[in-house]
């Protein structure tokens, strides 16, 4: 008898359309920043409002360039959740700014406005909302939180390729917004990122940031990186954006098929959508109350199901992020977030599953939260 196999949390699609789009490019000859960049650009540009895109290497040099070209430096401060990858606080480093880290909502884990609200100081240059797990940010609160108070909004739509909020895409919202194509996201380029604004001058300034600071070969005119995507990446993007609807709808009905299985279970939280947001379920991540979490999880691994935590340390506690490791360094106070790390658990739900797998992962989520201790809480 063959053994169960193992339903892995997340599955990164390559097939043959991707591979001979990258053999095309190959053999091609124009392999750097050639004709599928831009057409690239063009297509994803579609896909967030028409807005200008700027393709680069990488979801960090996507935030990097955008906080660069909205002239965020040294003495700056930026608003932006802990609970994230440490790219999100990394970038804002990497210009010479501080990162002011602030609480989440509890419910969609993405920045709570009223949290960076009071934590705007005269030192504020912008704000960095998460578009986290797939679910967009409030981006109607961020957005009067930056009139008000005159702050530049820059979008980490790393993970929510094909989000919404109140029927407009993220990566539309912002001064400039970045995305990330790392393979596990929804869509991928093996790797790369892109960066969205609608502002022509912003784009680009952006175009030289990624290419030494040149339009014209030799004729630099700022200081700029090398953060060029090659053509084969943007070629092997640009099958992957062709599929990114399909690949959310499916990501859609696995996630309400998890609901449908898991809504009742006491002790989970199955992740809500807010009013007016499209969520595209990069992760589906519930919650495991009572301090069962990571047993859970355990349990899940026995049964051959894969899952994972984001994020069990908040970027704060992160070492480059602690007191003491650079002078503004502050021991934040962020409680949402804190219990966050001790409950958030995603589960798989991209498009490979199948109706069995589903049904797989929700039995053995259901065995192992009936199987294991309470030490105190609830859903």
């Amino acid at each position: 008898m063959s053994e169960t196999p193992f339903i892995p949390p997340a599955k990164p699609e390559i097939s043959d359309a991707e591979i001979e789009a990258a053999v095309r490019v190959l053999r091609s000859g124009m392999v750097v920043q050639g004709p599928e960049v831009k057409g690239f650009e063009e297509e994803f540009s579609a896909h967030v409002g028409g807005v200008h895109c700027v393709a680069v290497n990488s979801g960090t040099s996507a935030l990097h360039l955008g906080l660069l070209a909205m002239g965020v430096g040294p003495g700056d401060e930026v608003l932006v959740p802990s609970f994230s990858f440490a790219a999100s606080a990394n970038a804002i480093r990497l210009v010479g700014a501080d990162p002011v880290f602030v609480d989440i909502e509890a419910e969609s884990f993405c920045i709570d406005a009223e949290a960076a609200a009071a934590a705007v100081t005269g030192r504020t240059k912008a704000v960095m909302p998460v578009h986290l797990y797939g679910h967009p940010a409030d981006m109607t609160a961020i957005g009067e939180l930056a009139v008000e108070h005159g702050l530049s909004v820059i979008e980490d739509a790393a993970q929510a390729h094909g989000a919404a909020w109140q029927g407009r895409p993220v990566g539309s919202f912002g001064a400039t917004a970045a995305f990330s194509f790392y393979p596990t996201k929804n869509m991928h380029s093996l790797e790369g990122g892109m960066v969205t604004t609608g502002d022509a001058e912003t784009a680009r300034m952006l175009r030289l940031l990624r290419n030494q600071g040149m339009e014209q070969r030799y004729a630099n005119e700022v200081v700029g990186t090398n953060t060029r995507l090659t053509d084969v990446a943007a070629a092997i993007g640009r099958v992957q954006l062709s599929k990114l609807a399909g690949w959310n709808e499916a990501r859609r009905a696995n996630a309400a098929r998890l609901d449908a299985g898991l809504g009742g279970l006491a002790g989970v939280r199955v992740p809500p959508v807010a009013e007016g947001a499209v969520h595209v379920f990069h992760q589906y991540t519930i919650r495991v109350a009572g301090g069962r979490r990571d047993a859970v999880q355990e349990s899940l691994k026995d049964a051959g199901v894969g899952s994972a935590v984001y994020y069990p340390t908040p970027i704060h506690r992160l070492r480059p992020f602690v007191p003491g490791a650079h002078p503004h360094n502050k021991d934040w106070d962020l409680p949402v977030t804190e219990t966050a790390t001790t409950e958030v658990l995603s589960l798989p739900v991209h498009p490979a599953l199948s109706e069995a797998d589903i049904d797989r992962v929700i039995e053995a989520v259901t065995t192992a939260v009936s199987g294991t201790a309470v030490s105190g809480g609830g859903a």
